[in-house]
């Protein structure tokens, strides 16, 4: 695995790291949907611990997949924590628009 890591730039990988957390960024602050913009957040978390293995492997240095191991532990609660939120909302409103989740506070 390491020989894929020396034989690609370090650059490519924080170009498309980049590329996907800016694809996370623009679903999350266009979408009105929940469930995508949950799905952009997770996109922006595996842009970020990609980088993180990236430089991990490339300084020969285990301690950034360690992280990496922890932010999925938190991914993962926060995923199955907001699908239940959001499945107690679509059963009220019958809808997953962010809009009229804010009319609920009313």
């Amino acid at each position: 695995m390491a020989e894929i890591f020396k034989s690609v730039p370090i650059e490519h990988f924080i170009y498309l790291c980049s590329v996907l957390f800016v694809i996370g960024v623009v679903g999350v602050l266009t979408r009105r949907n929940a469930i995508i913009i949950f799905m952009s957040v997770e996109l922006m978390l595996n842009a970020v611990n990609l980088l993180l293995v990236s430089f991990s492997a490339y300084h020969h240095d285990p301690a950034g997949q360690i992280f990496v191991f922890f932010i999925m532990a938190v991914a993962a609660a926060e995923v199955a924590v907001g699908l239940a939120i959001i499945t107690m909302i679509y059963r009220n409103t019958h809808s997953v628009d962010i809009d009229q989740m804010s009319r609920l506070k009313h």
